[in-house]
């Protein structure tokens, strides 16, 4: 073989050596760097609240039987006013009562009513609704419902159809700061996870934010909501 050729040969050998080796040390030190942002912690953080109720809906239920269907409807209509009064008197406006129509059953014409006869032929029921921004003038006054029974007013008890909700309708409001606070405890759960895995945290790689519930504190205070909120968060961690 010529001498020339033979060294361009070697050359060419040495430097296709080289370029490999190169190729394999970009590749290792390329797949460590990716090996190591694979290498993430998930951690969820806790944002609690206990806020007031800023709305009330206050049902007030009563119902009347009779055999007069005129006199069952002239009962029902004194008592709605009654009960209207009432309310004026402890503050309420006009514009905070609604009063529903009555609802009347003739029990004689339900096709699955039995042989047996009722006292009362007719039975009705009248609802007045309370909707309120004052909160705590609703917990009050429904403290003096007992004034209606004594003018023989029966109120329904704290019934499906009768039951008092409590709302809280700012939660816009507290939204923003709340999810600092569960992004925040988030972090620190993560860094000490990081610091006890002789690691540094780095950035996030994927952020998700958990739905608000808005739920009563417990049963005996529904006028006290507690707002929760979590949120999920992915850190890389790095050495």
């Amino acid at each position: 073989m010529d001498p020339r050729q033979t060294r361009a040969a070697f050359v060419l050998g040495a430097f296709t050596c080289a370029g490999l080796g190169l190729l394999g040390l970009l590749l290792g030190n390329g797949l460590a760097r990716f090996r190591a942002l694979d290498r993430t912690v998930e951690v969820k953080g806790l944002a609690e609240r206990e806020v007031a109720a800023d709305v009330a809906i206050w049902p007030i239920r009563f119902r009347e039987a009779g055999n007069d269907l005129n006199a069952l409807f002239s009962a029902i209509q004194r008592k709605n006013a009654v009960i209207v009064e009432f309310l004026h008197r402890k503050g309420f406006t006009d514009a905070e009562i609604a009063v529903a129509p009555p609802a009347v059953v003739d029990k004689e014409a339900q096709e699955y009513a039995g042989p047996e006869q009722s006292r009362f032929r007719y039975a009705g029921s009248s609802t007045i609704t309370v909707y309120s921004q004052n909160v705590e003038l609703v917990r009050q006054s429904m403290q003096d419902l007992v004034e209606l029974g004594k003018v023989g007013i029966a109120m329904l008890g704290d019934t499906y159809e009768a039951k008092t909700q409590f709302l809280f309708t700012r939660l816009n409001d507290i939204k923003p700061a709340m999810i600092e606070e569960a992004t925040k405890n988030a972090r620190e759960v993560a860094e000490r996870f990081a610091r006890h895995s002789q690691s540094r945290l780095g950035k996030i790689r994927r952020a998700t934010q958990g739905q608000f519930s808005v739920d009563d504190r417990d049963s005996s205070t529904p006028h006290i909501k507690k707002v929760r909120v979590v949120s999920t968060v992915e850190y890389y961690l790095v050495d």
